[in-house]
């Protein structure tokens, strides 16, 4: 694919992901498709929670879900992607924090992703005070 493709294509896994459009979303990735969190969050590796049950809830409108994706670099084999994570707890406290991504495309399709959140001490705060006033568990 062409590095226009190959953005086009993340941009469009992006969208899928703001419109909580698990079809299209799953249209996109390839069969072997592998995502890697920083082991600090609730929905790191070897953790039972994945990032849509950790942001679903403190996502409930359209403005917590917008990620406005910027793609700063791309090549034949991968896209970089500046993006924002938001959320609203339930006390109404709000989060909006950068994250720098890296994509690998593979026939077409994103066949990996890896997320480097800028502050993840920052996020896992937010994360444990949304779950503690919810009553549950990060």
């Amino acid at each position: 694919m062409s590095i226009e493709e190959n953005r086009k294509l993340v941009l469009s896994v992006f969208n899928a992901i703001e419109q909580r459009n698990d079809q299209r979303f799953s249209e996109l990735l390839h069969p072997d498709f592998e995502i890697h969190w920083p082991r600090s969050l609730p929905y790191g590796p070897g953790k039972a929670k994945t990032w849509s049950d950790t942001w679903n809830p403190l996502q409930p409108t359209e403005a917590e879900r917008r990620m406005d994706p910027r793609v700063v670099a791309a090549n034949e084999n991968e896209v970089v992607v500046f993006w924002r994570q938001r959320g609203l707890n339930p006390t109404g406290e709000r989060f909006d924090g950068e994250v720098l991504g890296l994509y690998e495309v593979r026939e077409g399709k994103l066949a990996r992703a890896q997320m480097f959140y800028f502050d993840t001490v920052a996020v896992a705060k937010f994360l444990e005070k949304a779950m503690e006033q919810k009553g549950g568990n990060p």
